[in-house]
């Protein structure tokens, strides 16, 4: 396709190859305009709406808005714009966008002091951004802020054109810049200056003329300092120069920039590094991250970020959204796809219905869960950093991970442990206030393990350190004695040290210094009007960083005068505006924001968090509404509480965030439950069952929820779902072997099925039973159960996760109980059908295969086991559901220990599988797995490891009374009698008769072929 080029730095403009394309209607051109002057940064609907309409949007804005966001990506390409949340960003490189490529090259300037990428960058405004369009207050901000950076980088470029004597290299731009605001003082000094030093002094006079009485007639003012020093310099005929400006440079952290330095350097010998940053609150972390990063990005190395928000309101796995959002966005376009389109797509464009659709508010679970999805997810962020390092190399930096959610510190101790080559990470945190948590500290445990880790610890600077920082933030030379006195009351925290050196540029003064960050903060704030106390108390709120129409709809203020409001904040350092983002303001450090909270009355806390709320409602951050709600306590309506709560959760769980999804989930439902809300109370409970399941394999976890759930259900008249949740009960007591306590919910089942005049009840009911005598080993009472189930109709999982495992589940028991009922041509016709019905659906297709490589084994049938088995790992190669994936692999190591192809090693490999997965707790089949090891240890000809193994499986027999493979396991230890030369018939009599009882037909058939082989029949 013909290359697209947009340009935004002056009127909008549209070229495709060298034909110039119409943007369409004007509100399509706004619109447009809009999403390339926040390039690369998501716009949510409803700022757009504001832009354009300001405070009169019509009832169909949105509509309008969608409409030409569809016009959009027919003209340009769907890429280009595309949705991010409830919300578009427009994400394109410096060769499609003259805005990208414009800040790409100032970067690239100023690390490099290259005035040749000054000059280009330039070279490309030909006016005003946006030019020629008429925009409201709120979009005026936008594009103003664009035009600033067009003068910063003027001035920039100007003093160092200026101190090279290349002056006129860029005076056009000047001229540009000087036309476009005749009123900024540096622009129209720069103009001087570089005038002057091009040799042209008349007309720096004459601009300095033609700027100062516009100053004074229509502002009333003289001109400042810079403008001033330019025209003296003019009138002394003497070049202007620029001293040499310090780069950016750390106080007394060379060692630990050391450290990270040689981590960079082993990912450019194509290895790993991996550095742990701690120390206190405000020593310079964050500031190490800043320097490192911008020292590996000129070496070459791609830099990206992640943030972990303090605030409890921050969105799950935001660090990481952050982090692979920005090594996604530098993919080529059709790659770029290809990532977002897979399990990526769940971390930065997550869908609410990775727990599937509820039924009437209530959300039914299977009996097992997806345990694999966090598991799955982990291995693409390693996948895409792999990729992505192996054409450049990559740093990832995250910092304050004591803030981080449970699931980020898990996918960092993930990447941690399989980090790919040419990758750095680096992680910062505070070794105090807060200390480091129990999963935290397990994650700095697991990280310890990589042998490329190093951990270093930023100490407190020395009077001397201390000294410098204070004359580089005030500009004055400093002495000992005002160097020692400032570290004893800092204790040599750089961030105090920052904060105490403003106020000795202000006041010169050391004598009553304040002792704490806080103090200074208070100090700071007490002459602020009461508008403008109150929008720094919900900016410290809503959070680190601060979305400037949300911080003015919380404060019931338009942008523009809650601008004015901000106006003092910023003059005292208590926020400060986010470059290349007018839309956000930022704490420059967590310390104010934490001071300020703490200034707040505990009475007027709950009402601002209501305030955040109502003004995040139709937004699509569905877990920082949850969150302001939740901290409004009472005064918030329970059920729109809980509501958000819920739907919090599920956006969580999407993410694979299952701590905190359960954690709001539970809070949802005590909410609903205390408001008297039955129906979102059962929503909320069905959604958290099968969160807990998520985590820990299994759906039926949660008992207690469970049970609260069945009687809400039966009170709320909803039979099925009931018994959906009496079911799961059943299940778990079945699969963690506790019978006594299945028994009687699988007879309550079948009660209710037999009265029931639903199928999908009555279903429930022989399953449930059929399956209690399987366990027990009643295996001619399961086959006349299972074989009566007939429910109709098959069900998308998605939709109907229980049922959907019912009918998945039962054909693929029934077919096993036809085989252990001595029907094994009949069990190979079901297992042909289950495996058909299983199509495409990995979970179907592994559920089946575990069942039928299972009964190959205990048929004998190595080569169907084989078969069988590496067709269910195939449909899961990434082992995502554990247990039945544990089963395949069990089975195929036993299929080629039987058959010869290294037995011990195949023997070892089943052990190790049981150890991981069924072992502890003990879980259904444990006592059938030992069977197995047993019958592979006899193969590998180790008939003491043998006995080992069937020991305790006959322990787990006496022990839990899961007997359907208990003739297989007597069938084994008949056959260590015959390896030990120790007599076999009695141990094959009672095999016999056993499963005879039982009618496991089956092996009553393999022993009595036993006992022939004995007396050579």
């Amino acid at each position: 396709m013909t290359a697209l080029r947009l340009a935004v730095l002056g009127p909008l403009r549209i070229w495709r190859g060298d034909v110039e394309l119409d943007p369409g209607p004007r509100q399509q051109v706004y619109l447009l305009t809009l999403l390339l002057a926040r390039a690369g940064r998501p716009v949510s609907a409803s700022e757009l709406i504001e832009l354009i309409w300001d405070d009169d949007p019509p009832a169909t804005a949105l509509n309008t808005v969608q409409k030409y966001v569809g016009g959009l990506r027919r003209l340009l390409d769907p890429s280009f714009v595309r949705r991010r949340g409830n919300g578009y960003v427009f994400v394109a490189g410096p060769e499609t966008l003259d805005l990208v490529a414009f800040r790409e090259l100032v970067t690239e300037g100023r690390a490099s002091g290259d005035l040749d990428c000054y000059v280009a960058a330039l070279k490309l405004w030909r006016g005003s951004a946006g030019e020629g369009l008429d925009h409201g207050p709120a979009a005026t901000a936008v594009f103003a802020a664009l035009d600033g950076e067009f003068y910063d980088a003027c001035v920039e470029a100007a003093e160092l054109a200026v101190s090279l004597g290349r002056a006129e290299r860029v005076l056009q731009p000047l001229l540009l810049a000087a036309l476009m605001a005749p009123l900024h003082e540096p622009v129209q000094a720069s103009l001087v200056t570089v005038l002057a030093a091009a040799g042209q002094q008349a007309e720096a006079l004459a601009v300095y003329r033609a700027v100062r009485a516009r100053l004074v007639d229509e502002l009333g003012i003289d001109p400042g300092p810079a403008l001033r020093a330019a025209h003296a310099r003019v009138l002394e005929r003497v070049p202007a120069t620029t001293p040499a400006r310090d780069a950016p440079a750390l106080v007394g952290r060379r060692t630990e920039l050391a450290v990270v330095r040689a981590a960079v350097d082993s990912a450019l010998a194509d290895e790993t590094g991996l550095v742990l940053v701690e120390g206190e609150p405000g020593v310079g972390k964050t500031s190490l991250l800043a320097a490192a990063g911008a020292e590996a990005a000129r070496r070459g190395v791609l830099v990206v970020r992640g943030q972990c928000g303090e605030d409890e309101g921050a969105p799950s796995m935001w660090p990481w959204v952050q982090a692979i959002g920005a090594v996604v966005d530098a993919l080529p376009e059709a790659e770029r796809e290809k990532w977002i389109a897979g399990e990526l797509g769940r971390l930065l464009e997550p869908r609410d219905d990775v727990l599937g659709e509820p039924r009437g508010g209530v959300l039914t679970v299977p009996v097992r869960s997806d345990t694999g999805a966090q598991f799955r997810l982990f291995e693409r962020v390693l996948a895409l950093l792999g990729q992505v390092a192996a054409r450049q190399p990559l740093m990832l930096l995250l910092d304050d991970l004591q803030w981080a959610d449970v699931a980020s510190l898990q996918l960092f101790g993930h990447v941690a442990t399989g980090q790919p080559r040419r990758t750095v990470v680096v992680g910062a945190l505070r070794d105090r206030a807060p200390v480091p948590g129990s999963e935290l500290t397990r994650v700095l445990a697991t990280a310890s393990r990589n042998p490329r880790h190093r951990r270093t610890r930023l100490g407190p600077l020395d009077p001397g350190e201390v000294g410098e920082l204070v004359r580089r933030e005030t500009g004055r030379p400093v002495s000992a004695d005002l160097a020692r006195t400032v570290h004893e009351r800092t204790a040599g925290n750089p961030f105090f040290v920052r904060e105490l050196s403003r106020l000795l540029a202000s006041s010169g003064d050391a004598a009553g210094l304040p002792t704490s960050v806080r103090d200074v903060v208070v100090d700071r704030t007490a002459g602020l009007d009461a508008v403008s106390g109150e929008v720094l108390r919900i900016a410290a709120l809503i959070g680190r960083e601060v979305d400037l129409g949300l911080l003015a709809r919380a404060a019931g203020l338009g942008v523009p005068e809650c601008l004015e409001g901000i106006g003092p904040i910023e003059a005292l350092g208590l926020l400060a505006s986010v470059p290349g983002d007018p839309f956000a303001l930022r704490f420059p450090h967590d310390l104010i924001r934490e001071s300020v909270t703490g200034t707040i009355p505990v009475a007027a806390v709950p009402r601002l968090h209501l305030r955040v709320a109502d003004a995040l409602e139709h937004e699509d951050d569905v877990e920082t509404l949850a969150y302001h709600l939740w901290a409004a306590g009472p005064l918030a309506d329970p059920a729109r509480t809980a509501d958000a709560l819920v739907r919090a959760g599920r956006r969580a769980a999407a993410k694979s965030a299952l701590a905190a999804a359960e954690q709001q989930l539970r809070s949802a439902a005590a909410i609903a439950r205390a408001a008297g809300r039955a129906e979102l109370e059962l929503s909320a409970l069905s959604q958290l069952i099968a969160v807990v399941g998520m985590r820990s394999g299994y759906a039926g976890s949660a008992l207690d929820e469970l049970d609260r759930a069945e009687r809400l259900a039966r009170g709320l008249g909803r039979e099925r779902d009931a018994t959906d949740f009496l079911y799961s009960r059943c299940a778990t007591y079945s699969q963690t072997l506790q019978f006594d306590r299945a028994r009687p919910l699988a007879r309550r089942l079948l009660e209710h099925g037999e009265a029931s005049a639903d199928p999908i009840v009555r279903g429930y009911g022989v399953h449930a039973w059929g399956i209690h005598q399987w366990d027990l080993g009643n295996i001619g009472e399961a086959y006349r159960y299972l074989r009566r189930l007939d429910v109709p109709g098959r069900t998308d999982r998605e939709t109907h996760r229980l049922r959907h495992d019912l009918l998945g589940l039962s054909p693929a028991i029934l077919a096993q109980v036809t085989a252990l009922h001595g029907e094994v041509d009949a069990a190979r016709d079901l297992f042909e059908r289950a495996a058909a019905a299983a199509g495409e659906d990995p979970h179907a297709v592994t559920l089946t295969a575990s069942f039928t490589s299972t009964t190959a084994m205990f048929v004998g049938d190595a080569a169907w086991a084989l078969r069988a088995a590496e067709r269910g790992i195939a449909a899961d190669p990434d082992f995502s559901f554990v247990f039945y994936g544990a089963y395949l692999r069990m089975n195929r190591w036993w299929a080629r220990a039987v058959t010869g192809r290294d037995p011990a090693g195949a023997a070892a490999e089943i052990e190790a599988l049981i150890t991981a997965t069924v072992l502890d707790p003990p879980l259904t089949g444990v006592s059938t797995r030992f069977g197995q090891l047993a019958e592979a240890w006899l193969a590998a000809g180790e008939p003491d490891r043998a006995a080992d193994a069937l020991d305790r499986a006959e322990d787990f027999l006496d022990r839990y009374g899961q007997r359907y493979a208990e003739g297989h396991i007597l069938l084994q230890r008949a056959r260590l009698h015959r390896a030990r030369g120790v007599p076999a018939d009695a141990a094959i009599e009672r095999a016999r008769v056993v499963s005879t009882q039982r009618e496991a037909h089956l092996f009553a058939r393999r022993a009595a072929a036993l006992q022939d082989t004995a007396t050579g029949r």
